[in-house]
């Protein structure tokens, strides 16, 4: 099978509808020295960029601050020759441009690009996810003329960026057109960024959907429920082409931990040319399941006068908590709710806002009642909480992973 591939936006790159992501295949999100990363876990990568390679996974994306990925990478790349790749990094921006510079070296150094002639083919900046850091990037003397500098240079191809930030501040990043690229979210579970990518596509920049597996739900490992509903169909083919059936979406990622991860996305793609056949009953059950489980009246209105997590008592994020128990209750999504529930309050910009913990102790009802008087649900929300907070609350979060 060969995986098709689609023009990807003003960079002019024929880039294959499945990406090889690199937030799992990594031995450890710490950055290990050297010496430390075992010869298994090496042994592990590399089966796993030949089967990506063969299959036709050419695009490698990974990030400076994914553990030990840039530097297992940077190893390998040279024994395994691929004249199609496509090599892309991230680099968070900085206050300081001088800093942002020493880790794009840094970066460069881990995948093997340093010196003369090194160069990765796509760069994002990554994590756009707030007014001062998008600042950061495009004010005279910022990151973004950093990379300009080096793309002159010839060691970037092209300049795009990353983001989980609020529709609105998308939009003023793509709307600055100052980007080739954008990397961000959008699948099944979470479609509010599709004027991102209508904006997107008309600003002529390609479209990379992140982490649809993982932050798409945990597909991974569904929930029995979301089988049964997504059958015959995997959740993660089915989501893959979910993706893929949509209007300006040009590459997803394929986040593997191993060669074995490949198999469900290979199937996506190969089944692409009957989505249109084999996506509507499946939906049309997966919405049945959510208005049995949720009602009419709650699916039209949940969401209207929710404060932002700003202007809540204790930063509660009312509108993440509640589209956390819609997953919860229409397909019993509970292990990603359970990570999700406990990213807030641990997550800074990524995940920003607390969740429910705070409730019945520093926030009192009558203080949450207090900002919901637009909302028609008011006097339901405060055990909502509740529930939500007794069956997701208790685990701690171990590790952050960011796409």
């Amino acid at each position: 099978m060969t995986i098709p591939t689609r023009r990807f936006g003003r960079t002019g790159l024929a880039m294959p509808v499945l990406s090889l992501g690199g937030m799992r295949f990594q031995q450890s999100w710490t950055d290990l020295p050297a010496e430390a990363v075992e010869g298994d876990s090496q042994a592990r990568l590399k089966a796993t960029l030949e089967a990506a390679r063969v299959a036709g996974l050419h695009h490698i994306e990974t990030a400076r601050h994914y553990g030990t990925s840039e530097r297992q990478l940077g190893w390998l790349l040279p024994q395994l020759s691929d004249p199609r790749r496509v090599l892309q990094t991230k680099v968070p921006p900085a206050a300081d441009p001088a800093f942002f510079e020493a880790e794009l070296e840094t970066s460069f150094e881990r995948l093997g690009q340093g010196g003369t002639g090194g160069r990765v083919d796509l760069l994002a900046i990554h994590g756009l996810n707030t007014a001062e850091l998008l600042q950061q990037t495009l004010r005279p003397d910022g990151c973004l003329e950093v990379a300009r500098r080096w793309q002159e240079d010839g060691r970037i191809g092209h300049v795009g960026f990353s983001t989980h930030a609020p529709l609105p501040l998308i939009l003023e990043a793509i709307n600055s057109d100052r980007f080739d690229f954008i990397n961000l979210h959008w699948y099944f579970i979470r479609q509010d960024n599709r004027p991102a990518i209508a904006a997107a596509t008309a600003h002529d920049m390609g479209v990379f959907v992140i982490s649809p597996t993982d932050k798409g739900g945990h597909l991974h490992t569904p929930s029995d429920r979301l089988r049964d509903l997504c059958s015959p169909l995997h959740p993660i083919v089915f989501n893959d082409l979910f993706c893929l059936s949509a209007p300006g979406i040009h590459t997803i990622s394929v986040g593997a931990a191993g060669p074995q991860d490949l198999a469900l996305h290979l199937e996506a793609v190969a089944l692409l040319p009957r989505a249109e056949y084999l996506l509507p009953p499946i939906l049309e059950r997966l919405e049945a399941a959510r208005r049995e489980a949720l009602g009419e009246a709650w699916l039209a209105s949940w969401d209207r006068g929710l404060p932002a997590w700003q202007e809540t008592p204790g930063g509660i994020n009312l509108p993440v908590l509640l589209w956390l128990h819609n997953l919860l209750e229409a397909w019993d999504l509970e292990g990603y709710g359970r990570a999700r529930y406990g990213l807030l309050g641990n997550g800074s910009h990524w995940f920003p806002g607390e969740n429910a913990d705070a409730l019945d102790g520093s926030v009192s009802e009558p203080e949450l009642l207090a900002v919901l008087g637009a909302s028609p649900w008011a006097a339901a929300i405060p055990d909502l909480l509740r529930s939500l907070r007794q069956r997701l609350g208790g685990e701690a979060v171990k590790r952050l992973q960011v796409a």
